[in-house]
């Protein structure tokens, strides 16, 4: 320690202990509380992607979380405790020649959560989300150079991870590690829909990058001549098999109730206009960046579509079905 922090902290009891009594146990109480008032973890377990290893956590509110410490393994990053460098990207994502390839819709994905583990310690770490996003950015910079030579490493190693993610999405594994898959089921239906989906249709906003569209083509075998040009009309169906329904129990179907056809066959909005902020968008996201990774692997539409349900299985499927696949693909 420094003089000079030595100097701060001999302030600091020196003010303290000016301070009526009362006063001092009002500030040690709020201290306490505020350690406590973190969610809790109610599971538990080890998240394992090849020789990768990363301690994860379901939160009682549901959030299922990666330790700080677990990404920064995983990345190949020497973990030096929080450091605040005038932003608020995690430590593994501030570089700023990264900054361009992070779509402004990751929000929340990117903020870190405090927290208590199942023994009560106090801990940070990152939505389950995150790992994907993060290998999704490092390879969609170095696809177009925009990497250093010491970042390349850490491409290379999210290029590991989403080969081992793309055998199962990261909220089964995560479940799967955890034992949380063991009450999964008494989830609420109606909850789930609550937080994805709003009351009422929001303003439209892209939420499907031109990539999604153009692979769709290169794998059927098309010929792509922009966005402006009309799409077969079996690509909406297909934007319902590989994303909609996928993305939660139920969605597609609640989707179509609150969004129906008129006699023309038009809707008033586009169904992810009518997903949340908080919860909706941050896992459409999520879902297609997952999807177009498979995508980029694959060069036929019967592989795609092979990997597509191995990785996200439809959630209109049993529980228990869902779990042979989970075993099957581990």
């Amino acid at each position: 320690m420094t003089e000079k922090d030595e100097s701060k902290v001999a302030g600091g009891f020196a003010r303290a202990e000016i301070l009526p009594p009362e006063e001092r146990s009002e500030i040690a109480r709020k201290a306490a509380l505020a350690r406590w008032e973190a969610p809790k973890a109610t599971h538990s377990g080890t998240l394992e992607i090849g020789s990768t290893e990363i301690p994860c956590y379901v939160l009682e509110n549901g959030d299922r979380i990666l330790s700080t410490r677990g990404i920064m393994k995983s990345l190949r990053r020497t973990w030096r405790g929080r450091k605040y460098a005038g932003t608020e990207l995690p430590v593994f994502l501030e570089a700023n020649n990264l900054k361009p390839f992070i779509s402004d819709d990751l929000g929340s994905v990117l903020s870190p959560v405090i927290f208590r583990t199942d023994k009560g310690a106090r801990s940070e770490g990152f939505r389950a989300e995150i790992l994907p996003a993060v290998c999704e950015i490092y390879l969609r910079a170095r696809d177009e150079g925009g990497l250093t030579a010491s970042q390349e490493a850490v491409a290379k190693r999210c290029e590991i991870l989403v080969r081992g993610l793309s055998r199962i999405g990261i909220i089964a594994l995560v479940d799967e590690a955890t034992g949380y898959q063991e009450i999964r089921d008494r989830v609420a239906l109606q909850e789930i829909l609550d937080r994805y989906l709003r009351r009422e249709f929001a303003a439209w906003a892209k939420r499907f990058p031109d990539e999604f569209y153009m692979h769709i083509f290169r794998l059927r075998k098309w010929t792509w001549r922009g966005m402006k040009v009309n799409r077969p009309q079996v690509v909406a169906a297909y934007t319902k098999d590989i994303v909609y329904e996928r993305l939660a129990p139920g969605i597609l179907e609640e989707l179509e109730a609150r969004n129906p056809k008129n006699e023309r066959g038009n809707r008033k909005a586009k169904h992810h206009q009518w997903l949340t902020e908080d919860v909706g968008h941050p896992a459409l996201a999520q879902h297609i960046y997952g999807v177009v990774g498979l995508m980029r692997v694959t060069d036929e539409w019967s592989d795609f579509k092979r990997l597509l349900d191995r990785a996200y299985p439809r959630r209109g499927t049993t529980l228990e079905l869902f779990r042979d696949s989970v075993t099957s693909s581990i």
